[in-house]
């Protein structure tokens, strides 16, 4: 048997969208790919949850759209998407709010006509309205008496402060407060045309175009929402201790700035080499050589108007602080010694394979295009950002982790054992 020839990895080819104009101003993207016959299309909002005034109230909005509209039922919308085999799914962070039909091509003039009774006339019947509180109310306090949710919460809120937009949490009662007419007048206010666009992949023509764009045409008119976000409020060390935990979970992090600032990239690459795959600096100091834990992980972390650092694992209880100085020394020595050309070009590798993996598949560039709309780029800025990684070099990463990834910098939060 004769072994595949090995051949260097060759950068993905990134698609180009085009944009389509609508009446209301809000702006319809398509991306065509033939090859599997199906058709997904996703409207986004500036309805994310720095957004909202009352606690869980933009949560509340994108997961209850398919809860009642004006001529379907809840139970007919489940049961209409079902039928054709469609898939409906509904995602929201600080920023944006994300909600997506994807069908077979043959199914896609069915699929549409439940997605512009979810888009356009959602009702949020009272009593799914108040199954849907209890129900994320209880999963809220199951989540909150875990370690992780617990860690995710208390960084948020000492990496940015507990009333910053992106810090701020909520008591669980809040949910309570929810009503119908509070959820009506944020879809009012933030899934309006002044706050939306759509993007189309797949395998389609100008008729599912037209059905798109009717919908974007016919959304609520209003202003763009706005918001205040000041700067980051930093606390040095968070610590808080959970009855009969045996692990810590510890989150190491910087506050630094968003995806458009011209060292995000270098950044990255350095946030893979310390934690983004199982070879990495703190995988094999952590766990290899350790035994502390059994993962660890570091990445930049995108937001609309702020960016992070973070260095994240889950040890032993008993060697929470030996994990801490062992997770400061590697960020000591990546900001004052040169990464080798050997390491770096497996991070490359890393890199550019996710790449690859992300754009093998119809939809994969069209998540890709979304999150660089919502970075006011274009697909252009996947082609910069590959270009990038290769052509970086071990002085150019040394400078910048020294410049930002210093010690007195970092915000330390644990959750779990003393």
């Amino acid at each position: 048997m004769k072994r595949p020839e090995i051949r260097p990895i060759t950068l993905p080819k990134v698609p180009h969208y085009t944009t389509l104009p609508t009446d209301s101003g809000a702006p319809l993207y398509t991306l065509h790919n033939s090859t599997q016959g199906v058709v997904r299309v996703s409207f986004v909002f500036r309805a994310g949850t720095s957004y909202q005034s009352t606690p869980f109230s933009a949560s509340a909005v994108v997961n209850t759209l398919t809860e009642g509209t004006q001529n379907f039922s809840g139970r007919e919308i489940a049961e209409g998407l079902d039928f054709v085999g469609s898939y409906y799914d509904a995602n929201i962070d600080r920023d944006w709010a994300v909600v997506t039909f994807c069908s077979l091509k043959k199914f896609t003039s069915e699929t549409l006509d439940i997605a512009e009774e979810v888009i356009l006339r959602p009702t949020f019947p009272e009593r799914e309205i108040a199954s849907y509180c209890a129900k994320r109310k209880e999963q809220l306090i199951v989540q909150r008496s875990k370690p992780d949710q617990l860690s995710r919460e208390l960084f948020g809120k000492a990496l940015f402060g507990e009333k910053h937009p992106y810090g701020i949490t909520s008591h669980e009662e809040c949910y309570d407060n929810l009503t119908p007419e509070i959820l009506r007048e944020f879809y009012l206010s933030h899934y309006n045309s002044s706050s939306a666009f759509a993007i189309i992949c797949g395998d389609f023509g100008e008729d599912v175009e037209e059905r798109v764009r009717q919908i974007l045409n016919n959304l609520p008119k209003g202003e763009a929402p706005s918001r205040i976000i000041p700067p980051a409020e930093p606390t040095t060390l968070a610590r808080q201790t959970m009855e009969g935990a045996v692990q810590s979970s510890i989150k190491i992090g910087i506050p630094l700035f968003p995806r458009t600032h011209q060292d995000f990239i270098p950044l990255q690459v350095l946030a893979t080499a310390m934690g983004g795959y199982f070879g990495s600096r703190l995988m094999q100091n952590l766990r290899e050589e350790h035994g502390y834990t059994y993962g660890a992980y570091a990445a930049m972390i995108n937001l609309d108007q702020s960016g992070y650092f973070v260095m994240s694992a889950e040890v032993a209880g008993d060697h929470t602080q030996d994990a801490i100085d062992e997770m400061f020394s590697e960020l000591e020595r990546i900001a004052t010694e040169p990464m080798s050309e050997e390491e770096l070009a497996i991070v490359r590798k890393i890199i550019v394979g996710d790449a690859m993996r992300v754009f093998d598949g119809p939809f994969g560039a069209a998540d890709v295009t979304i999150e660089n709309i919502q970075n006011g780029e274009t697909n252009d800025y996947t082609e910069r950002f590959l270009k990038k990684i290769e052509e970086i070099t071990p002085a150019e990463l040394q400078e910048i982790a020294g410049r930002y990834l210093q010690k007195n910098a970092c915000v330390t939060t644990i959750i779990g054992a003393e």
